[in-house]
């Protein structure tokens, strides 16, 4: 389904549903959209398990003219309570499959065009990862970042639950997936502005702001630096900080939408749960 130029359609966004708390859970069950025409991007890490992503983005799709999917981490974790035990490229097939099922657009499908107002934008779903580049001070490999992080005690999950099969490291299918994703773009780009979607921001500026900088290195790659200029990008949508806010970089817009844990937006003064406008671009940016 497309919008026709001049509807009230918008597009909008949110990730890091976490819907296995229950409290995001109920948060979920209150997404709606604003008129029949608005479309959502769901930038990963609906949840650990296959049936909670299929639920959570099933429901989603009933609702919304368009679904929009990357998936976060999360989604690629092979956790002890999922009965869907595939690991790495095996588990994401297996979500693209349901996502499909679903009618829900992923990284693997054609990228629809957004043609609403402040259109057309080329809406492009990504799943890159992360490589390890996004170090701490002092650390020049990815042996070194690893042995700051596992002596500070801040080491992320995927350490343990997310399995790269079956490329031999996390940061090896990170590149492979770098390197397919770039020739895609170079074909299929074309002219039109982009609206990039993915669970990790492109460029490592937004993890300045982590209050354990050792968390960094599971944040994104130094291969897409650029990414925000070569490719006419006109807003970056991502998560995985867990710190929702607007900032620009070489003058674009990049929105991190995540939802994030009860514990972290519970003190937020802003109600959980609020979709954050793409396009139209809102006023204030």
């Amino acid at each position: 389904m497309t919008v026709k130029p001049g509807t009230s359609g918008k597009l909008l966004a949110i990730s890091d549903l976490h819907v296995s708390h229950p409290e995001n859970r109920k948060i979920t069950e209150g997404i709606r959209p604003e008129s029949g025409d608005d479309w959502l991007l769901v930038a990963g890490d609906v949840a650990e398990t296959v049936g909670e992503v299929e639920w959570a983005l099933g429901l989603l799709r009933e609702r919304f003219a368009r679904v929009i999917w990357a998936p976060g981490n999360h989604e690629l974790w092979t956790a002890r309570q999922d009965p869907v035990r595939l690991k790495g490229e095996a588990r994401y097939r297996r979500l693209v499959e349901v996502c499909r099922s679903l009618g829900v657009t992923t990284p693997e499908d054609s990228y629809p065009i957004w043609e609403g107002a402040d259109g057309p934008a080329l809406i492009v779903p990504l799943f890159l990862g992360y490589d390890y580049t996004f170090r701490p001070e002092g650390a020049s490999t990815k042996e070194e970042s690893l042995a700051v992080a596992y002596e500070s005690g801040v080491v992320c999950a995927d350490e343990v639950l997310l399995h790269p099969d079956p490329y031999p490291t996390r940061d090896a299918w990170c590149r492979a997936r770098v390197a397919e994703t770039e020739r895609r773009l170079s074909a299929e780009a074309g002219g039109l502005p982009v609206v990039f979607v993915n669970h990790y921001p492109l460029v490592r500026e937004p993890t300045r702001v982590l209050r354990y900088p050792e968390f960094a290195q599971w944040c994104g790659t130094e291969l897409t630096a650029d990414w925000h200029i070569r490719y006419n990008v006109a807003v970056m949508v991502y998560g995985h900080l867990h710190i929702p806010r607007t900032t620009w970089y070489d003058g674009v817009r990049f929105e991190e939408v995540s939802l994030g844990y009860p514990r972290e937006w519970r003190p937020r003064p802003v109600p959980p749960g609020r979709l954050r406008q793409i396009l139209p671009h809102p006023p204030a940016a």
